[in-house]
């Protein structure tokens, strides 16, 4: 019911909607209207103007002709009456009066010689002294001193009246001295009916004017429009990708100059993307170069730590313990430098569009418990989750997710790490909360930045800050995401929002084609993270589990 609460709210969101599609969302609209309502204003204005002009014209020249008319008819006839005229003289002078030219009806009122009012009407009961105004009779009858500005004791009086929506002419006057009182009376129907016409006439060729504004206004909007419709579409494509879009210039007009500088401005755009694009291409070619070099060399190198690494853990004939320190500083520096070239590597992966997905179907609760167990986190690390929970995803990209997110909250937070599944819908939900001071409001726009570092004070970390931002690439490349916030009650929480099923992400890479064989070749070698992890997790020294663990992050 529109009478409850209930029903005036619906009704009051219905209404607004009306008029929120009611609003002028259109340029052609709005111009439209605009001729519109200045051509209506114009012509409303106009025909006013015309109608007033001509009725007072009209009226004028009609009351004028029976008014002088009348005034004649009074001096010619009514003066000639006797100072007491019999009924039979009025009634025949009232006749004779309305015989004249203007044909009105005529009263004409006199006192016999016993003082008696005598009435002589043209039309005989038709018009009498109740359709004269009082004012008017009072007026007629008023004397007027008689002086060099007023020469006459007398004068003629009119007034405008309607009667039953008929409108009249009313007019007094009586004779200087001879005692008659006359009144005339006289339609005027006939100037109110050529009036009227005037007015239909009026209104209908402001109603043509109207229809003619809006047709101009219609061409003049095409006109204008058409160019302003071009160039809308033009940035739209500009705005997709296209940046070779340009228009087609003609004339020397403001929207000529417009699409001049648009296509200017379209041309250094494509020039400055294209050199960008260059600059980018060259950039990533020369990281994946780099990394690729390094290889080389690091491979040697992780032979040599390998090998170091047995002399500093063997209990006899180790090495020198004045060299120790800085034996195990190099190890340290070479696990950092091998995983460093790793996240490059896959990074550039990214940047390049190689990265593919090898979707397997995997139980959650073993990929997180085999994850925190391969880097020997089950102590510090409770996991909520429910065996049997099925997704198909790329285990060794989750592991990779996995082991950043859990890393970087037991190196930045505080223990115990919790890690809880649910399933919402055909997502994944999967939360990593720490028990730590939680991160700062101004680093939390930027934890997922590369080499993004949150003090100054420490740039060199055992992290290289790109962790996070691998592990929110692999998120995306399986159509989820991930947030980072603080809880309610202390430590920050990071939350992993996958698809239970990423097929039809693959489907799509293959009906557009972009599948290629760099990319297989790429997923072949030790991606971040997760490989790391797998290789450290039987270590133990001085450096930290971080990165021999796996667990790439960004310093907080």
């Amino acid at each position: 019911m529109i009478d409850s609460p209930e029903g005036r709210r619906g009704w009051a969101a219905a209404r607004r909607t009306v008029l929120s599609r009611l609003r002028f969302t259109s340029l052609r609209l709005r111009l439209v209207v605009v001729f519109a309502l200045v051509a209506l204003t114009a012509a409303v204005s106009a025909s006013g103007i015309a109608y007033w002009l001509n009725r007072e014209a009209v009226l004028t020249r009609t009351q004028d002709a029976v008014l002088r008319d009348f005034q004649q008819e009074m001096q010619n006839r009514a003066s000639s009456l006797p100072m007491h005229p019999t009924q039979d003289e009025l009634q025949h002078t009232a006749g004779q009066m309305a015989n004249s030219s203007q044909r009105f009806s005529v009263l004409l009122v006199a006192q016999d010689a016993q003082g008696r009012t005598l009435v002589g009407n043209s039309d005989l009961d038709t018009f009498t002294l109740e359709d004269v105004p009082k004012s008017l009779q009072r007026a007629v009858n008023r004397q007027q001193s008689v002086s060099s500005a007023n020469k006459y004791a007398y004068h003629l009086y009119w007034q405008r009246i309607v009667d039953g929506d008929k409108p009249y002419l009313v007019g007094g006057a009586k004779v200087i001295g001879g005692g008659t009182t006359g009144y005339m009376l006289k339609s005027l129907e006939p100037e109110a009916k050529d009036l009227n016409s005037l007015a239909w006439s009026l209104g209908i060729a402001t109603g043509l004017a109207l229809i003619g504004s809006a047709l101009l206004a219609q061409a003049a909007a095409t006109t204008v429009l058409k160019p302003v419709h071009r160039l809308g579409i033009a940035a739209r494509r500009l705005g997709e990708g296209k940046l070779d879009t340009r228009l087609r210039v003609s004339g020397t007009d403001e929207l000529a100059e417009l699409s001049r500088t648009f296509n200017r401005a379209a041309e250094s755009l494509e020039k400055t993307v294209a050199d960008m694009s260059a600059r980018e291409e060259a950039s990533r070619r020369f990281v994946a170069d780099m990394s690729h070099e390094l290889r080389t060399p690091l491979t040697a190198i992780t032979a040599v730590t390998e090998v170091l690494e047995e002399e500093l853990d063997a209990e006899t004939g180790g090495i020198d313990p004045m060299i120790e320190p800085a034996v195990r500083l190099v190890v340290s520096e070479t696990h950092r430098l091998n995983n460093l070239v790793e996240n490059l590597m896959e990074v550039t992966r990214f940047d390049a569009g190689t990265a593919r997905l090898v979707l397997d179907d995997v139980d959650i609760a073993d990929q997180i418990t085999a994850c925190i167990d391969a880097r020997a986190w089950l102590d510090a690390v409770e996991l909520d989750a429910e065996r049997g929970l099925m997704a198909h995803l790329d285990p060794r990209r989750l592991d990779v997710i996995l082991a950043n997110l859990i890393g970087n909250a037991l190196k930045h937070g505080g223990s115990p790490v919790r890690v809880s599944v649910r399933e919402e819908d055909d997502e994944l939900v999967i939360k990593v909360h720490d028990h730590g001071p939680g991160i700062p409001e101004d680093v939390l726009p930027h934890v997922f930045d590369r080499f993004y570092k949150a003090s100054a004070s420490r740039p060199r970390s055992d992290g290289s800050g790109l962790g996070l931002s691998i592990a929110m690439e692999n998120a995306h490349i399986h159509g989820g995401g991930i947030t980072a916030a603080n809880a309610p009650e202390g430590g920050a929480v990071f939350t992993l929002r996958l698809p239970r099923d990423a097929s039809p992400l693959i489907e799509d890479e293959t009906r557009n084609g972009s599948r290629n064989g760099n990319g297989n070749a790429d997923e072949g070698r030790t991606g971040t993270g997760g490989a790391g992890g797998a290789r450290g997790a039987g270590r133990t020294n001085g450096s930290g589990n971080a990165d021999r663990n796996g667990a790439e992050e960004n310093a907080r």
